[in-house]
């Protein structure tokens, strides 16, 4: 049944009530472990037979806590999840809004500072399409959903765009794609392996740094204010869960060949893949792009 935008506007609302109130518990939460943190630095410096009952006790209040602000980040995932159908909806409608070339890069830039990020419990390791790791090979990519395509331009090159997904075509295994410029707008019918379905969380390097690509692998990138994605190094990683990588085009005009540095969020690293035309004549660096 389609969404209307009276029933979107409404279960947001719903939403962005039940996010206030959890807001409101976690700072009630946070008050009370502060004053048990306290309580347990007394119990600590002076010999006490509970400590460790008080110990279990302050663990459950942390343990409640972490599944309070869990609670609110899934109803903000939820929320983009019904901006996102609504989006979806309205541009199978044909109703499209044209966006400006400014404001798209805005909104580019925008998804992968807002891309949700991956918070494990103890122990638990980052999974697939968070940070650096690649889908499983069966992984189909949703409607609606980001990914990197190896499409034919005007000049029949293949190059990688950032596309969106239409729908999959199982019978043929392949994507109905398009082109996220809305100065192209093309639609691509690609088999699955010239699709890579992006990042659906960020990783944070101070916990999970196994999921991020190490210094100096070989990596695509998409290449600041364009929609294009070219061959890179990666120079430096981010330190905190807010930065982004430092990465080295790939670039014939100068000497050694790579560009000066140039940041790249983790939403648009992914890992090399060749192409005919990067193994054949080198081209796909930005000097011949």
């Amino acid at each position: 049944m389609p969404l209307t935008a009276e029933s979107a506007a409404q279960q947001i609302q719903d939403r962005l009530k039940d996010i206030q109130q959890h807001i409101h518990k976690v700072d009630n939460e946070r008050r009370r472990a502060e004053n048990s943190i306290a309580s347990l630095v007394r119990a600590q410096q002076n010999p006490n037979p509970k400590l460790k009952t008080l110990l279990q006790s302050k663990i459950l209040e942390a343990t409640q806590e972490e599944a309070t602000i869990r609670a609110a980040l899934a109803k903000i995932h939820e929320i983009r999840n019904i901006r996102n159908e609504r989006r979806i909806q309205a541009r199978n409608a044909g109703n499209k809004e044209a966006i400006r070339r400014g404001a798209l890069m805005k909104m580019v830039q925008l998804s992968a500072q807002t891309l949700p990020l991956f918070v494990g419990k103890p122990g638990e390791r980052a999974p697939a399409l968070c940070g650096a790791i690649p889908a499983e090979s069966s992984y189909v990519a949703k409607v609606g959903d980001n990914v990197a395509a190896l499409a034919k331009g005007i000049d029949e090159e293949e190059n990688w765009i950032l596309a969106e997904v239409v729908q999959f075509l199982h019978r043929q295994n392949k994507y109905d794609v398009i082109d996220i410029d809305e100065e192209q707008k093309d639609r691509h019918v690609l088999s699955k392996r010239k699709v890579i379905p992006l990042p659906l969380m960020r990783a944070n390097p101070e916990t999970d740094g196994h999921a991020l690509f190490p210094k100096d692998t070989v990596v695509m990138a998409l290449y600041p204010q364009t929609t294009c994605f070219y061959k890179a190094i990666v120079h430096r990683l981010p330190q905190t869960a807010t930065e982004e990588y430092e990465v080295l085009f790939e670039d014939s005009s100068y000497l050694n060949g790579y560009a000066e540095p140039l940041p790249v969020a983790q939403r648009y690293v992914i890992a090399y893949r060749t192409t005919k035309k990067s193994a054949g004549s080198g081209s796909g660096n930005l000097s011949s792009a």
